[in-house]
């Protein structure tokens, strides 16, 4: 059986989310796989990889998703993205923290959905809060489980 991968959409994701998934590759012997349309450094690495795609709208998120296989992680703010890695088989949480399942994305997606829809109607909704410790130590927690559970 081939060993699950930690795929991050990489373009949006903060630096601390980063280095503890950097930490986590060398700690746990884990390939994790960094993908965005713009170069982003990395350690050097035999677990760590970053793929740089075309830029165009969806074209991390469509790389991810054709190379992901079930069991693996995908890392994402993006909801579209994380409903995709499910369906696939893969599980899916956000740099706060929030784990994406089967169980609870459609809903997520709806509430998505309606903000934007919100948003374009010219309704002023507010934008995430800035990444906090609260969410940094979330999201470590959420990793954290994930690696138990995959080892």
């Amino acid at each position: 059986m081939m060993q699950a991968k930690i795929w991050v959409d990489a373009d949006a994701c903060p630096n601390p989310v980063k280095e503890m998934l950097f930490r986590a590759a060398e700690r746990k012997s884990i390939n994790i796989v960094l993908v965005a349309n713009q170069m982003i450094k990395v350690p050097l690495s035999p677990f760590i990889k970053m793929i740089r795609v075309n830029s165009g709208f969806d074209e991390a998120d469509n790389y991810i998703v054709e190379q992901l296989t079930q069991g693996d992680l995908v890392i994402t703010a993006d909801i579209p993205l994380a409903s995709d890695a499910i369906e696939k088989g893969a599980l899916a949480i956000n740099p706060r923290g929030t784990v994406y399942t089967p169980e609870n994305i459609k809903q997520t997606v709806t509430m998505r959905d309606f903000m934007e829809e919100m948003r374009s109607s010219g309704v002023h909704t507010q934008g995430p809060n800035s990444f906090s410790q609260a969410d940094k130590h979330a999201f470590a927690q959420s990793l954290d489980k994930w690696l138990v559970k995959h080892r």
